[in-house]
């Protein structure tokens, strides 16, 4: 490092501490800030470590105790206080805490929407990783040639899901990225023998293949650099991803509510005594870069600075409440500035909604095959993944053949994590590129909920700066000739209310088409169901609709008109209730919602005008099902045109049984549709 490096690190690290000085003492006493966090003891190693990350296309994960790291990436005093104070001048405009970051590249290295949950940061950096091996091997781009990832985490953060399958995916694909593990032997009150055995994770890894292993004190100036230098050219040679464990000493509590009266007065004095501070002055003065009196003045020059910051700060406005609900989704008139194609500048086609009617009827499966071929041939930028996609075609068949046309750098076969597959795939779309993931049955997508969750809110939680639009396939429902608990989920309704997600259930291959390229050529993150029950039969079938066919989500088909009750169904519902109704001497009009993520409101309620009756029939639970919000939705807005009560028919309130006899028991039937709408209609 340069002397005016350590120069800009001296005043860093006594911007932090002073940042967190006066936060601690005066502003969380004041009722300022509600949720505080310090990083005192943690501040030289993360300052150190940013310095290095100047590259254009290197990337970073942080977790709540980072903001040092932010100072050195370009983040503002006056964003650091305006942050935790939840005013209109923080990085996410007060509708985040203040220590979950995110920053567009400034000084280089850009900084990853951080997550409240503990581990959550390992695996979008590995896809960003992942993304900047595939941009600079298989695009050609130059820039990203030596870019890098790196993930900031505590060392409680070792013993989570996210840190284990980002260590899987990075070593078994030796990509740049680097684990930077601040040891400050807690988890909160948790000594880290809890954590890990032994409270090491370096030592446990040591043999662990194709892992460069690096330890030492991160309070020591000299060690530090010269570990964090290491690591960095490591990664940028790009032999092998690096973990580099640091011990720091915590100087505070975990957090403002945090008095640590579970550390022995000896440990509490040890810390003090290991505070990288003012070893950091002595080491300045050995180098003879600041003198005693040089010291003094830097820290009132920053004492200075800071004071004036915050009274500007707290003269600042907080944020205007009409723009609270703006951007869970994507709104052109503020598009992000990092994730996805968009902000590169990259268009693809513009599609149209005229569908080809002839031509051989085909399967929904290979209508979804087809158009993930047609889409990777026009957006180099796409990529396919998951568990068996690759050389075996998934084990639906939706990528047969995939690979060989288009390369195992672009369609490749993952670890058993769905953790790792959607983390991944966030960090990926950060990185300019379209992941599209595939999870092979809904229930098998639950470790990966709290990826799912975070992903939702990421637009909405960066103020509309940052967005990861991945198109998330999922097989979903009963088998056509069999059911059980474990792969017959639908479960819709759950992913209905994680914010911030589009989702779509095509009930035949021509709709397949169009929903999924819109999907794919849209700019948010979407779940794309796939009904097992109408992958290879016959009432999905349809002709091919052409190569730029597509569907707007929210625009629900009207499969039959009718002026005695309205159907209001999706997926495999759709077929069961056309069958239901062949035979009945009544005019029922059947609407297949398409998307229930948006749903075509208006065209429900005005078939409800139109027929006076409803029935919402769906596969997945009938207790919070979606079917209860558009029954709600009906009765609200439509209620004086119902001659009778909205009726709902959905799945009963147990698991799909794995006996075809006790299936049908459960879901509902032709039988059960033909009698419940006897019953409406009959009111």
């Amino acid at each position: 490092m340069t002397k005016q490096q350590w120069l800009a690190a001296a005043r860093l690290l006594l911007t932090s501490r002073l940042l967190d000085q006066i936060e601690e003492t005066e502003l969380v006493p004041a009722g300022k800030i509600t949720y505080q966090f310090s990083a005192r003891g943690h501040e030289l190693a993360q300052i150190l470590l940013a310095q290095q990350l100047a590259g254009p296309n290197d990337g970073a994960t942080l977790y709540y105790r980072s903001r040092p790291f932010m100072l050195a990436a370009g983040l503002s005093i006056e964003e650091a206080f305006a942050g935790p104070m939840g005013l209109l001048a923080s990085r996410n405009g007060g509708r985040d805490i203040g220590v979950v970051h995110n920053l567009p590249p400034r000084n280089g290295v850009t900084v990853m929407p951080t997550s409240g949950d503990v581990g959550a940061q390992y695996t979008p950096a590995v896809g960003w990783a992942q993304a900047a091996v595939y941009r600079s091997s298989v695009l050609k781009e130059k820039e990203w040639k030596t870019a890098c990832s790196v993930a900031l985490g505590g060392d409680a953060s070792t013993a989570t899901n996210g840190f284990w399958a980002a260590l899987n995916i990075a070593t078994t694909l030796s990509l740049p990225m680097m684990f930077f593990i601040e040891d400050n032997g807690y988890g909160i009150s948790v000594p880290g023998e809890f954590q890990t055995p032994g409270g090491n994770i370096a030592k446990n890894l040591a043999s662990f293949s194709k892992l460069v292993i690096l330890d030492g004190d991160g309070a020591d100036p000299e060690e530090t650099s010269k570990l964090i230098e290491q690591a960095v050219k490591t990664l940028r040679k790009r032999t092998s991803p690096v973990l580099l464990r640091l011990r720091v000493p915590r100087l505070c509590g975990h957090s403002g509510a945090d008095n640590q009266s579970y550390k022995a007065p000896e440990r509490v004095e040890e810390e003090q005594g290991r505070d990288p501070l003012p070893r950091l002055r002595d080491f300045l003065a050995k180098k003879k870069y600041l003198s005693k009196k040089d010291w003094e003045t830097l820290e009132q020059d920053v004492e200075k600075e800071v004071r004036a910051t915050l009274e500007n700060v707290l003269a600042g406005p907080d944020p205007d409440p009409a723009t609270a609900k703006k951007y869970v989704f994507f709104d052109a008139e503020k598009p992000q500035k990092v994730g996805g194609i968009l902000p590169e500048g990259i268009s693809l086609p513009v599609g149209n909604d005229t569908a080809l009617q002839e031509g051989p009827r085909m399967n929904l499966i290979n209508a979804v095959r087809l158009t993930l071929e047609r889409e990777l041939g026009v957006n180099d930028r796409l990529l396919i993944f998951g568990e068996d996609v690759g050389v075996k075609g998934g084990v639906h068949g939706a990528t047969v053949d995939l690979q060989v046309k288009f390369g195992q750098e672009r369609v490749f076969d993952t670890s058993l994590s769905e953790e790792g597959i959607i983390g991944r795939s966030v960090g990926m779309a950060f990185a300019g590129l379209m992941p599209v993931p595939e999870i092979q049955f809904r229930k098998y997508a639950d470790p990966a909920t709290e990826q799912i969750n975070d992903c939702g809110t990421i637009r909405w939680r960066t103020f509309g700066d940052f967005a990861a639009p991945v198109v998330v396939r999922i097989p979903v429902g009963y088998g056509k000739k069999t059911g059980d608990p474990w792969h017959s989920v639908s479960g819709e309704a759950i992913y209905a209310h994680t914010l911030g997600w589009r989702i779509a259930i095509p009930s035949n291959a021509r709709d397949a088409v169009g929903l999924l390229r819109s999907a794919l050529r849209g700019n948010d993150p979407t779940f794309f169901f796939e009904h097992r029950a109408l992958l290879d039969t016959f009432p999905s079938r349809a002709p091919y609709p052409g190569d730029d066919y597509m569907v707007p989500f929210g625009k629900a088909a009207v499969v039959q008109e009718g002026t005695d009750a309205t159907i209001v169904t999706w997926g495999e519902m759709v077929h069961r209730a056309t069958e239901a109704v062949k035979d009945m001497e009544k005019s029922v009009e059947i609407l297949d919602l398409r998307t229930i993520i948006p749903w075509d409101r208006e065209a429900v309620l005005n078939s409800v005008k139109k027929t006076n009756r409803c029935l919402v029939l769906h596969e997945d639970t009938f207790t919070n099902g979606f079917g209860a919000e558009i029954a709600a939705t009906i009765a609200q807005d439509v209620f004086r045109y119902l001659d009778a009560p909205v009726e709902r028919l959905a799945t009963a309130d147990c698991p799909i049984p794995y006996n075809p006899g006790l299936m049908e028991a459960v879901v509902p039937s032709v039988d059960d549709i033909r009698a419940r709408l006897e019953r409406l209609i009959g009111f």
